[in-house]
């Protein structure tokens, strides 16, 4: 059955291989590359330019610029090598060198089902991230007060699983996640405990402390409506005090009597 045609179509028949296999094998074979794609080489190159550009690397088996409907480059191409190793060198070589004043791009070039599936596994892990995130808002909202802890000024370094067990002696952890921008830490995250002794503990423990390079900030993590009550507090209580400060000064005057504005007295020296 193997290479019948059935309707006008060409029949494959093989052994079954499960998804992962099939990703291991792909994920090798894509490890094997022969072509490469080349771009922002501007729109004078030819196929010969290009060839002579890329000849010196290895043997090549086809090189093509891409051109428009008018016959014009439309700045990339490709270059099919005969053997790995001499993609590889190009690649090591010639990606991020200046030509004419253009800095050239150049990398290994995929087939359209495979950069579709690797823009599907980055979308499913920007995905998985976002959840994530959510899901440690969403416990930040939604925790029992006196457990939950925020963590700021983190190492870069600092993953999930390292903030984690910095903070493990301190009791059990229910979540510890580091905020993300997408694969770069953002500098602060969330641990939370099973009990507020245990987060209290770890707050007078670890509020401080230099994990890594850096002193930690550990405090209790809080609502933003309580946040913005503390923080409004705060400004009262500031401008009350304020207030009396300046209430003896203006009480010092009797009655009847006003305040002349202080005059600035300019002197001047004559230099002969």
């Amino acid at each position: 059955m193997n290479g019948m045609l059935l309707n006008d179509r060409k029949v494959f028949v093989g052994h079954f291989k499960s998804r992962k296999e099939r990703e291991v094998e792909f994920g090798s074979k894509a490890m094997k590359f022969t072509n490469i794609y080349i771009k922002n080489f501007g729109e004078d190159f030819t196929d010969d330019k290009l060839k002579e550009l890329f000849s010196g690397y290895g043997k090549t088996l086809s090189v093509r610029v891409m051109k428009d409907e008018m016959g014009c480059s439309r700045g990339f191409g490709f270059v099919n090598y005969a053997h790995h190793e001499d993609a590889q060198r190009v690649l090591d070589e010639m990606n991020g060198k200046e030509i004419n004043g253009k800095v050239l791009y150049v990398g290994r070039a995929q087939k359209r089902l495979e950069r579709q599936g690797e823009l599907k596994r980055q979308f499913d892990q920007i995905k998985q991230e976002r959840i994530q995130r959510y899901q440690v808002l969403w416990d930040v909202l939604s925790f029992q007060p006196g457990v939950n802890l925020y963590v700021k000024n983190l190492d870069d370094t600092i993953d999930d699983d390292r903030l984690r067990k910095e903070f493990s002696p301190y009791g059990t952890i229910t979540s510890a996640k580091v905020m993300t921008d997408s694969t770069q830490s953002k500098g602060f995250g969330f641990v939370c405990f099973s009990s507020p002794e245990e987060a209290t503990k770890a707050v007078t423990e670890m509020n401080g402390r230099i994990v890594a390079t850096k002193p930690l900030y550990v405090a209790l993590a809080q609502r933003r409506e309580e946040r913005k009550a503390i923080l409004t507090n705060k400004y009262m209580q500031r401008m009350a005090s304020l207030r009396t400060m300046a209430s003896p000064v203006i009480d010092s005057y009797q009655s009847g009597y006003y305040m002349t504005v202080p005059q600035v007295c300019m002197f001047f020296s004559a230099y002969g």
